[in-house]
């Protein structure tokens, strides 16, 4: 009796929502892709006393498996529901800023080897000029973080006053000499999202890139709002108790760490790249291949988009991490297939966990092939 209670407990979730009979058949072909994947998340949530985690992916534009796990918020006993929940993704707002440059790229009004200073006439001139393109790809020399500024509580009401933390600073480089991250860096193409469009940031994203997409679960994590869905955030203290995350406001990094949103949401941006539904090949293309330093290393980040390169699979992604919130996004175009990881702690260590799962799922979608 004991065996065939948790059995149903692992069965009943790949069942609930199936509806039609092409829904079925799919989900019969990962059935054992499903199993596999549903222990390995279950084993990372145990491990590492994750509050919450929620997973989905799309395989030919078709969400295979979606599966939340533990609680949305631990006070309250509410459970993640897939596809629902909302959470922060952190650095993964990055690849929605792309989308957002890649558009005003199609619509004639950005370049992207244009100096920054085109589009933001109010950010100081550095000692070396700097583009769009070196800036969207890391290599402009844009610092990151200092300091507790990752967990600043300050409430920033633009993207202009957001500037002022970073903008007086100097490079710490010469421009397309060496790779370093920059969050920053991101919130400098929001502003010039702003100049190249003539909307604020948020209502251009809101507009030309959500809506355009049916994103209608995907905000700007806004404290002051009243989100529906939305998670409570954790972090996991020195003796492994799950504690309330700290307290910040994102406002000072939209772009580049400050968006909420859902597995299926996500699920949506990362088929609309594979069908070349939103920007053109062209532009994916332009976004996704890896930029190149001076002397011609390639640094394995392209326009917001980090290039994946893992035995035989090809693909682009991003990571993203957060207070309250670390996040995984991959995207192989050549398998069609699409993965997404939600949670709500500050101290998730995905490892191979994603890779694994790919995998398992990448071998399922080929054993079905008809030979």
């Amino acid at each position: 009796m004991k065996l065939l209670f948790k059995l149903s407990i692992l069965i009943i979730p790949f069942l609930i929502g199936i509806k039609g009979t092409g829904q079925n058949i799919k989900n019969a072909t990962y059935a054992s892709a499903i199993f596999k994947a549903h222990r390995i998340i279950d084993s990372l949530q145990q491990k590492q006393n994750i509050p919450g985690i929620d997973i989905a992916i799309s395989i030919d534009g078709d969400i295979v498996w979606s599966e939340g796990f533990g609680f949305a918020d631990i006070e309250l006993q509410v459970p993640v529901t897939s596809g629902e929940t909302l959470f922060r993704i952190g650095s993964v707002s990055k690849p929605l800023t792309a989308a957002a440059l890649g558009k005003l790229i199609e619509n004639g009004k950005l370049n992207l080897d244009s100096t920054i200073q085109t589009y933001v006439t109010y950010f100081p001139q550095k000692k070396h000029p700097i583009t769009v393109r070196q800036i969207a790809g890391h290599i402009a020399g844009i610092r990151h973080y200092r300091n507790s500024e990752y967990t600043s509580a300050k409430k920033y009401n633009t993207v202009k006053s957001g500037l002022d933390i970073f903008k007086n600073d100097s490079l710490l480089f010469k421009p397309g000499t060496k790779y370093s991250y920059s969050s920053y860096g991101f919130n400098l193409l929001s502003a010039a999202v702003e100049g190249a469009s003539g909307l604020s940031f948020l209502d251009f994203m809101k507009q030309e890139v959500f809506s355009k997409l049916n994103m209608n679960d995907t905000y700007a994590d806004k404290n002051e709002d009243i989100i529906r869905n939305r998670a409570s955030f954790y972090q996991i203290d020195a003796s492994n108790t799950i504690k309330n995350a700290s307290y910040v406001d994102n406002s000072y990094k939209w772009a580049g760490g400050g968006f909420i949103s859902t597995t299926h949401d996500l699920i949506k941006f990362g088929n609309a790249m594979i069908k070349k539904e939103f920007l053109s090949e062209k532009t994916i293309k332009e976004l996704t291949k890896s930029q190149k330093l001076f002397y011609g290393k390639k640094t394995g980040y392209g326009i917001g988009w980090g290039v994946i390169k893992r035995k035989k699979l090809k693909g682009f992604g991003h990571d993203g991490g957060s207070v309250g919130g670390i996040t995984k996004f991959e995207i192989f175009p050549k398998e069609k297939l699409v993965i997404i990881a939600l949670s709500n702690s500050s101290n998730v260590n995905y490892g191979k966990t994603i890779e694994r799962i790919v995998a398992i799922f990448v071998e399922a979608k080929n054993d079905s092939a008809p030979n």
